[in-house]
């Protein structure tokens, strides 16, 4: 199965409706349904209880970026990807705890992923394999080519983070904060978009193309314009930790927020 680890940069801009906003922390979340649903019950029960809630809205810009991990779960199809620019949104209660602490759960959608641009490696194409077979050589695992390729991951996380912040000044109209804590991620969906045309080579180095082994010639170019759906190449679940700084400006019982902060996943 791919192995990818991922990392997120995310700006976001944030309005909140209610009194002081902030974040909250959960146990590290076996990712189990029965104890997901057990956590939003509780939430909502202490919402309920709770004087001081607020809820609110989160949007902005995610720039994930995937590596491949360590050791054996480096390939050459899951390393060299660079960061995709994408959108996540949600919806968060927040539940202050005391002037400085506050927790907030969040249900987040995120685009995540990455991109390959250039000469890189593709699993050996079964057209291509006859060739192997009948010139009595092994198939190789991986041939390489020179085109684009895309990974778009989409998922619904869940963060639980506790908030700090500050006040500044005395009108307390602005105050600054910063959030961390874990988050569980449910991948819905997976594409690899790729594009472009290419001779096949069999080395990194770009220096043994693919021959036709009666002409001795080149192959023609191969065309890699295909969407193909990988989700089930991928781990469904995430874990992962996260944190935030941001400011915040109050007016009235309304709070604007805008923050940048990063994430980081392992797929399990």
């Amino acid at each position: 199965m791919t192995q990818y680890c991922d990392h997120s940069i995310i700006l976001s801009f944030t309005y909140c409706l209610g009194k002081n906003i902030q974040r909250i922390n959960i146990c590290p979340m076996q990712v189990k349904i029965i104890l997901l649903s057990a956590t939003l019950s509780t939430l909502i029960m202490a919402s309920a209880k709770s004087q001081n809630i607020s809820i609110g809205v989160r949007g902005g810009l995610t720039l994930p970026n995937l590596s491949a991990g360590s050791g054996a779960d480096v390939t050459p199809l899951n390393k060299g990807y660079s960061s995709r620019e994408g959108l996540g949104f949600g919806l968060f209660a927040e539940f202050g705890m005391s002037k400085l602490l506050s927790i907030q759960p969040m249900l987040e959608y995120s685009q995540q992923g990455g991109k390959k641009n250039g000469f890189q490696a593709l699993p050996t194409p079964s057209e291509v394999v006859p060739l192997f077979q009948a010139a009595g050589q092994p198939v190789p695992t991986y041939l390489y080519a020179d085109y684009k390729s895309e990974t778009k991951l989409n998922y619904i996380m869940l963060p639980v983070l506790a908030k700090f912040g500050w006040a500044l000044g005395s009108q307390l109209h602005w105050r600054v904060y910063a959030d961390a804590g874990p988050y569980a991620g449910l991948l819905v969906s997976a594409h690899q978009i790729t594009s472009g045309t290419s001779s096949l080579y069999l080395d990194a180095q770009k220096k043994q193309p693919l021959v036709d082994p009666q002409s001795n010639q080149p192959l023609p170019l191969n065309n890699f314009n295909e969407t193909t759906n990988i989700k089930d190449q991928l781990h469904k679940f995430n874990l992962g930790l996260g944190g935030n700084a941001g400011i915040s400006y109050k007016f009235k019982k309304n709070s604007i927020f805008i923050e940048a902060g990063g994430n980081y996943g392992w797929y399990c």
